[in-house]
């Protein structure tokens, strides 16, 4: 796959306004918040503006945020460009965020990288030409016990190398969608070679205990 970089201009849309149903949401958050306060629900309302437009935040959704909450617009762009969280260009649909912080380091983040760069022909800060994947690198996802990790939009996979992650991308080229997770298997955060403690012990609540 060939790469394209993000530095052509963004062309931003004229209009937004939430779908029904996002509207409904949007304003069951506000909701939560006492009169005066509703601009305490601008990281949901993103969110909710974020996930209708495939995943990046155009500026006419941000304003129709900034309308809807009573907040200058400035106030709400200050957010929308504090967190990483939110895209303020377009991504392609597999939103690839490799963790390279010292636990992935370790564990062999570099491999992770060097495969999805062999693999999809792009750098990081990239998108593939036909749109499907985009790159990028961030700072520790807080999964350091099964790393290396990349969170693909909303799941996390874990425990991963260059063979895996190749795969991985394989999997999602085809339009599946791999189980979020250990790719290794391990439960939860086990030691890879499984646990060491509580074996044979009955936990409370446990519908197998006696």
């Amino acid at each position: 796959m060939s790469g394209e970089t993000n530095e052509t201009p963004v062309l931003q849309p004229e209009s937004f306004a939430f779908t029904p149903e996002n509207l409904a949401k949007a304003k069951a958050h506000i909701a939560k918040y006492p009169p005066g306060r509703q601009a305490s629900a601008v990281l949901p309302l993103l969110d909710l503006a974020q996930r209708q437009c495939g995943n990046w935040l155009p500026r006419a959704a941000m304003d129709v945020v900034a309308e809807m909450l009573e907040m200058a617009p400035i106030r709400v762009y200050e957010v929308a460009t504090f967190y990483s969280m939110f895209n303020l260009r377009p991504v392609g649909r597999h939103y690839f965020q490799i963790c390279t912080t010292t636990p992935c380091w370790l564990r062999g983040s570099d491999e992770v990288v060097a495969a999805c760069r062999k693999k999809l022909g792009i750098e990081i800060g990239e998108t593939t030409a036909d749109g499907q994947f985009t790159l990028t690198e961030v700072e520790c996802l807080g999964a350091c016990v099964n790393a290396p990790i990349i969170q693909v939009n909303d799941d996390f996979y874990e425990d991963l190398d260059g063979p895996a992650t190749e795969a991985l991308i394989d999997e999602l080229a085809r339009g599946e969608v791999p189980p979020p997770g250990s790719v290794i298997k391990r439960q939860g955060s086990a030691p890879v070679t499984g646990p060491t403690t509580l074996h044979g012990v009955k936990l409370a609540g446990d519908p197998n205990a006696a």
